[in-house]
């Protein structure tokens, strides 16, 4: 729990791989790949997201040099080569080939040297000529091991996108998840999964949530069994990708249970390595959970653009404590004067009745304000 910054975010390793003949198939048809050697390693695995341009690797110098990555030699590689002799180039070849690459990738459209061709094929390195430039080759390659290598993992519950932020409804089965998200469809919001929640994680931080294929558009609402949302309500009431912004625990409600009053300190629920605010929400009979729901997602939109409601109110209300606002002093009053309003008169013997002096706001007791046990104000310096 903090109540200034989340927890630091740690990056989660990924245990997905992506054969090196589906990716030339998936850079299709931004960008081409034409291969001309190493036909036999098509199946070798790609298990980083990022590329490497291995330049010192052509200078004998290996270190650092990640097999399970993709390899470019760009212009500037490819320039240096061509300043070597031709036994230069293949002392070169023979080296850089021989730490068991997933695959080398050549830029620009250019020609490698023979003696490339050659150690490739004999290694069965898949060896591949892009149609793009340096720059281009990466980024493509980056969108596609990116999405193909991405860390996930599969969470029973249900997301919704309201107002444009991803709410991510936990709790236990039968708790009332999925009538929650069929209100809030039926208030003009979007469904993203139901029951199923496939989850990965994409850098600098953000965890994006998917449905399942077999049920997606679908949810199942208990007594009336599984419905097609996007044929009840149409298009707009269905997603099939959203960034999971806020998760909300949905619990029974239970009266010797103390729930958050305030708002002011965060939790959070950690998915692949990412803090998300957690909040946790009761749910009772009678309970209007579609616009307690909205009203979460109103109030994330606001935290988003740095208005804090619940920090503002407590920083008002030390404000007023410690100014001494709450402090009352009697009225002067003259003899044989009326008494003030709701001030007691004298008894018939003539001597005043002390009235009930009304308590500070500081003695009051908690009965339906939360804020006030959580304030303690500070004694003046006399």
């Amino acid at each position: 729990m903090s109540r200034e910054t989340p927890p630091p975010i740690s990056a989660p390793e990924s245990t997905a791989e992506l054969s090196t003949g589906a990716l030339a198939t998936s850079l299709e048809p931004s960008l081409r790949l034409r291969r001309i050697a190493g036909l036999d390693g098509l199946g070798r695995p790609i298990r980083h997201p990022r590329v490497q341009k291995s330049g010192l690797a052509l200078a004998g110098h290996f270190f650092g040099v990640v097999p399970g990555r993709v390899q470019i030699l760009g212009e500037t590689e490819l320039s240096y080569l061509d300043s070597l002799d031709t036994e230069g180039r293949l002392v070169s070849a023979r080296g850089f080939f021989s730490l068991g690459l997933s695959c080398v990738i050549v830029t620009g459209n250019r020609e490698p040297p023979r003696s490339f061709v050659l150690a490739a094929e004999a290694t069965s390195t898949p060896l591949f000529v892009s149609s793009g430039r340096s720059s281009r080759t990466i980024n493509s390659v980056h969108d596609v091991l990116d999405d193909r290598l991405a860390p996930q993992t599969v969470l029973h519950g249900v997301l919704v996108d309201v107002f444009g932020v991803g709410l991510l409804l936990l709790g236990q089965s039968g708790i009332g998840k999925s009538e929650c998200a069929l209100e809030l469809v039926l208030r003009g919001h979007r469904l993203v999964a139901d029951d199923i929640v496939q989850c990965d994680w994409r850098p600098p931080g953000v965890v994006f949530g998917a449905p399942a294929d077999l049920l997606r558009h679908h949810i199942e609402a208990r007594g009336l069994g599984v419905l097609n949302v996007k044929a009840l309500f149409g298009v707009t009431s269905v997603r099939d990708r959203k960034s999971i912004d806020v998760v909300v625990r949905l619990v029974k409600w239970d009266d010797e249970e103390e729930y958050d009053r305030l708002g002011v300190e965060d939790k959070y629920h950690t998915i692949l390595g990412t803090p998300i605010r957690e909040l946790t929400v009761p749910v009772r009979p009678g309970r209007d959970m579609g616009s307690i729901l909205e009203v979460a997602a109103r109030n994330e939109l606001l935290r988003r653009a740095g208005d804090h409601s619940a920090r503002d109110f407590l920083g008002r209300l030390e404000s007023h404590l410690l100014d001494g606002s709450d402090r009352t002093e009697a009225p002067t009053v003259a003899v044989g004067a009326p008494p003030p309003t709701g001030q007691t008169p004298p008894d018939p013997d003539g001597n005043a009745v002390e009235r009930e002096r009304p308590a500070r706001l500081s003695e009051r007791p908690n009965e339906s304000s939360a804020w006030i046990p959580a304030v303690r104000p500070k004694r003046r310096v006399p």
